[in-house]
């Protein structure tokens, strides 16, 4: 068990950290690309392009890593109105929905991403794949959190938590 606390542990980092430096890598292309279209009049053929592939593996990055977190939009006033078998079930159910689409998101992604392999973007020459394997990578990060969660109660955040963390200061952003 400790072994597997320790993958997901560092494919946890690995998410944040190849997140994070795609982001840095986009703002830096598309500095490049506005300071060389002022400066020089040219554009790099390949800066659009390629901070668009950044954006989207970025965006879908952050999908998997905002449902690690649990950032994502919960009914929680509606369910926590509910008694607490009603909520452990709809709890599971949400579990459940949430993993069956990272399941749809791995295949389906992966057959789009084979697809697209054919064919290549034109202002980098890179195979269009490139930007649609991130769909199935996204997925799989869905699926483990998601099966994680089946071990956990609660799919979202406690916003009383958090809002009271807010306001006495004690919010901890290095969790």
């Amino acid at each position: 068990m400790k072994a597997l606390r320790m993958i997901k542990s560092g494919l946890d980092k690995l998410l944040l950290i190849s997140a994070l430096t795609m982001l840095a890598a986009m703002v830096v292309v598309i500095i490049i690309q506005v300071f060389s279209r002022q400066f020089f009049s040219y554009t790099p053929s390949w800066s659009a392009e390629l901070s668009r592939i950044l954006f989207v593996w970025v965006s879908f990055l952050g999908i998997a890593y905002g449902f690690k977190e649990k950032l994502h939009i919960a009914l929680g006033l509606v369910v926590n109105a509910m008694p607490e078998k009603v909520q452990d079930f709809f709890d599971y159910v949400a579990k459940v929905i949430v993993i069956g689409l990272g399941i749809l998101m791995v295949y389906n992604g992966w057959q789009f991403t084979m697809l697209m392999g054919r064919s290549t973007m034109p202002g980098t020459g890179w195979p269009s794949s490139v930007i649609y394997i991130s769909i199935p990578i996204a997925g799989l990060f869905i699926m483990i959190y998601g099966i994680e969660l089946l071990f956990k109660k609660g799919m979202h955040q406690d916003l009383t938590d958090v809002s009271e963390g807010w306001e006495n200061g004690s919010i901890d952003f290095n969790r």
